[in-house]
């Protein structure tokens, strides 16, 4: 225990970090995206639509793990 926080307070649980990064990646990807319709950069628009997939798969698996927790 540090400054009165325990240490199961300062860890912040992996689904949870899983959700948090994987909606993070889904919103670049989505702005990535975007901004390759508006270029017409079929390169960006591309990757855009594979980080933000991957952003999606990794928010959902974070949110099964949470919910095999709560069982």
């Amino acid at each position: 225990m540090q400054g009165g926080i325990s240490d199961d307070k300062k860890i912040m649980k992996q689904s949870t970090t899983n959700q948090i990064k994987g909606r993070g990646r889904e919103l670049k990807g989505a702005v990535k995206e975007k901004l390759g319709r508006a270029t017409n950069n079929r390169g960006m628009e591309s990757r855009g639509t594979l980080e933000k997939t991957g952003g999606k798969i990794q928010k959902k698996a974070g949110d099964v793990v949470n919910d095999l927790q709560k069982d």
